[in-house]
């Protein structure tokens, strides 16, 4: 399948969604998901798999047994490109446009140690904080869970102490709607992922399970 753009119609159907989050919308206007949202972001992922990777988009439908909100449905369609080990890409779109971002989830102790130990490393470390501060003047923000305070182990003082804290790390923008719609969304997100290669290759090596 050919990627044709991301239509406007995208953006409205998670618009729609979000004003009413019910089985019978949903089902009324399921089509509307397959043609505008689903066929084109599988379209995409499929443009970008030879530089990239194979992706994965998730599925619609929300978890709801641990949770007190019970809207049926995701607000958004998310998908991920696998990297080496627990680092990738992942795209989101919703009703505000595109969200691109790269980085890591650590399910193991073992992984945030390695983590660590390779920030903490006076190689790889200043490697890490180069790649970071280059993607925060790209526009990018780091997003991932962190402690308060500094691990144990570490020094308040350490010079990448921001970094230690991290126990999840990635860096991630939005594409507004004005440059995500249409076929201009093929290289939004190629761009974006361009940039977001170096913390990828970084952490893979550094982080691998």
């Amino acid at each position: 399948m050919a990627f044709d753009g991301i239509p406007r119609k995208a953006f409205d159907f998670y618009k729609e969604l979000e004003a009413d989050n019910t089985r019978e919308h949903w089902h009324a206007h399921k089509a509307d998901y397959d043609s505008a949202v689903r066929g084109p972001m599988q379209a995409l992922l499929e443009e970008l798999e030879e530089e990239f990777g194979a992706g994965k988009l998730f599925r619609p439908q929300r978890d709801t047994r641990f949770s007190k909100d019970k809207s049926p449905y995701k607000t958004s369609q998310s998908a991920t490109v696998g990297g080496q080990g627990p680092a990738g890409y992942y795209l989101e779109l919703g009703a505000d446009g595109l969200f691109v971002g790269a980085g890591f989830h650590a399910f193991s102790s073992e992984g945030v140690a390695a983590y660590r130990a390779a920030v903490d490393d006076d190689k790889s470390g200043p490697e890490a904080q180069k790649i970071v501060d280059r993607l925060l003047d790209q526009g990018f923000s780091l997003v991932g869970e962190r402690v308060k305070t500094q691990p144990r182990g570490y020094k308040a003082d350490h010079p990448r102490i921001e970094l230690i804290r991290y126990k999840n790390l990635g860096a991630e923008k939005r594409i507004p709607k004005t440059k995500a719609t249409g076929a201009q969304a093929l290289p939004a997100v190629r761009d974006a992922w361009r940039d977001l290669r170096p913390l990828v290759e970084w952490l893979s090596a550094h982080t691998a399970s």
